[in-house]
């Protein structure tokens, strides 16, 4: 039986997110791949493995790239397919290696297939690429169930309905497809064998011109319930269903699904052992995750039960031991992340009332994060998921101390979910902020455009990389000394056992032995400091102890045998 290898450099590898939009610009005001290019220097020498980029196909960008109109080429706003073969091979060069987004639960409605779907009309072969079905009612005037978008509001759409829609021949036409997302995301019927053989060349296509693997974006949704049964509850990002009565949703994860990620593990060993799929997969219980990683599917699912963990002891224990109890028969390691771009950062979702709360955006009117807190819980929460064994993901930001934009105008909203909940979410625009280079620069050296796609805070210096790259005890210097702790002692290969460091803190021992390495103790405290265990010499504190024998409250710290 095929078994994941433990030797793989994706068994414990530390991957940055790159969010293309808002990582780096040239000359407008948004990033593009020469931006990315020009500081991809920076993350190789933050100590990452491994970049993941989010989308940059050629889309209309009414979902941030989410929304794919050509899953072959480079959108001109970003640049030339040229320009992104270059970005490959420069990544490799400096010890990078590069995973692209893929986005198979959807299309955009501009892609050639759906406006071909359109313009043939009910019961072609093109609209059986989607999930065009009849409406109910006498005239077809009811959308075929009762579900909701992810995004806010019913997930159908009638087709003559659309400002595009076909002329008077088609007035007839009741039908309406499926977007569990934007209006203009229609989702792909995947029960159709010629979406999949479209998606396995997709594959070979950039694997050909040298990436290391995908991220799978949606990798839940793919199947449906072919009967498309009434479910009249709403899924939330990340946490899915929350409620214990609700039943299953039959348009996610169903058993269909990986039927495909088995095909698609064939595709990729053709390549080499070494290509990665990581699955973006909302599941309600770690053994639902697990499925998907098994030992001919996926290597890797993103671990969403930590993210959306709250600061204290018992919710962390308990996600940290249920997660690797469930993985530990698949050979699939944890993925731990604290943050991306579709939620609240990390430095003021653990500042807020609730420490790990996860609202859908915060606004000027809403309660603010408490800044200092939330910037000391957010360190000592990277330094715990960096002991731990397993893979790490960090977004970009992160090693700056990055907030959340919380004062930005609605004016300036962008994401879809905004206007689609009218305003009742204000969305993730907040955490997709163009980052800030240069404290000295107009738009902190993001680019030279007079202005930025989504407005910076005003005084972001401080959290400028050349600023933070001056400063040893910056940010940006924490999180280089950490990954390289990280790398020195191995561990992502260890192995875990808990450690008794007193009722209110977090420990645990990781054990590389088997690797050379000596055993590592992280100690996490919360609300009340504890003592340095005897026997053990600071390697690490994400707050400084200075001489004292005590870890302070919401800090986390490493220790080696002395």
């Amino acid at each position: 039986m095929r078994k994941h290898s433990p030797d793989q450099w994706w068994q414990h590898a530390v991957i940055y997110q790159i969010y293309p939009k808002s990582f780096a610009g040239t000359s407008q005001p948004h990033g593009d791949i020469a931006g990315i290019k020009s500081h991809l220097r920076h993350v190789a020498d933050l100590g990452a493995d491994a970049v993941w980029i989010s989308p940059f196909y050629v889309s209309p960008q009414r979902d941030g790239g989410y929304d794919v109109a050509d899953y072959r080429d480079i959108d001109p706003m970003y640049g030339t397919r040229a320009d992104v073969e270059n970005l490959i091979d420069y990544a490799h060069s400096i010890g990078l290696r590069i995973i692209f987004d893929l986005v198979p639960n959807h299309t955009s409605d501009q892609h050639p297939w759906f406006q071909s779907a359109l313009a043939a009309g009910p019961g072609s072969p093109e609209r059986d690429r989607y999930w065009f079905r009849p409406g109910q009612g006498d005239n077809g005037e009811l959308p075929p169930n009762d579900w909701e978008s992810v995004f806010g509001g019913p997930a159908w759409t009638q087709v003559k309905a659309r400002p595009d829609a076909p002329g008077s021949a088609w007035e007839s036409d009741t039908s309406w497809y499926l977007h569990m997302f934007d209006t203009s995301q229609p989702d792909l019927f995947w029960d159709n064998p010629e979406v999949r053989t479209e998606f396995e060349s997709i594959l070979r296509f950039w694997l050909d011109r040298g990436v290391d693997g995908f991220r799978v974006d949606v990798a839940h949704g793919l199947c449906k319930s072919l009967d498309l049964p009434n479910w009249q509850f709403h899924f939330e990002m990340v946490e899915g269903t929350t409620d214990d009565d609700v039943p299953p949703p039959p348009m996610w994860n169903q058993p269909e699904v990986h039927e495909i990620y088995r095909s698609w593990r064939t595709v990729l060993d053709e390549y080499g052992e070494d290509k990665l799929l990581v699955a973006e997969v909302w599941a309600d219980t770690p053994e639902k995750l697990a499925e998907y990683v098994r030992p001919d599917e996926m290597n890797q699912a993103f671990n969403f039960d930590f993210l959306a963990s709250l600061w204290n002891r018992s919710d962390l224990q308990n996600v940290i031991d249920y997660s690797l109890r469930t993985l530990e028969h698949t050979g699939a390691p944890a993925t731990w992340v604290m943050s991306n771009h579709d939620v609240v950062r990390a430095t003021s979702r653990l500042g807020l009332d609730i420490p790990g709360a996860r609202p859908n955006g915060i606004g000027a009117t809403d309660p603010q994060p408490n800044a200092t807190l939330g910037r000391l819980r957010a360190r000592a929460a990277h330094t715990l998921i960096n002991a731990l064994p397993g893979s790490t993901y960090i977004y970009q930001g992160e090693e700056l101390g990055l907030p959340e934009h919380t004062s930005l105008p609605d004016v300036a909203r962008q994401d879809p979910t905004f206007p689609r909940t009218a305003g009742k979410e204000l969305g993730r625009d907040g955490c997709r902020i163009p980052l800030p280079w240069t404290a000295t620069l107009p738009n902190f050296g993001f680019t030279t455009a007079e202005s930025t796609w989504l407005p910076q805070p005003t005084d972001w210096e401080a959290f400028c990389v050349d600023v933070q790259t001056k400063d040893p005890a910056s940010e940006l210097s924490f999180f280089k000394k950490l990954f390289s702790l990280r790398k020195e002692f191995e561990l992502g290969r260890g192995s875990l056992q808990k450690f008794d460091a007193g009722s209110g803190s977090l420990a645990f021992i990781n054990s590389a032995r088997d690797h050379g390495r000596p055993d590592v103790l992280i100690v996490v405290t919360f609300n009340e400091p504890c003592a340095v265990p005897e026997g053990w010499g600071l390697l690490l504190s994400s707050q400084d102890c200075g001489d004292s024998d005590t870890v302070p409250a919401d800090t986390a710290a490493l220790f080696v045998r002395r």
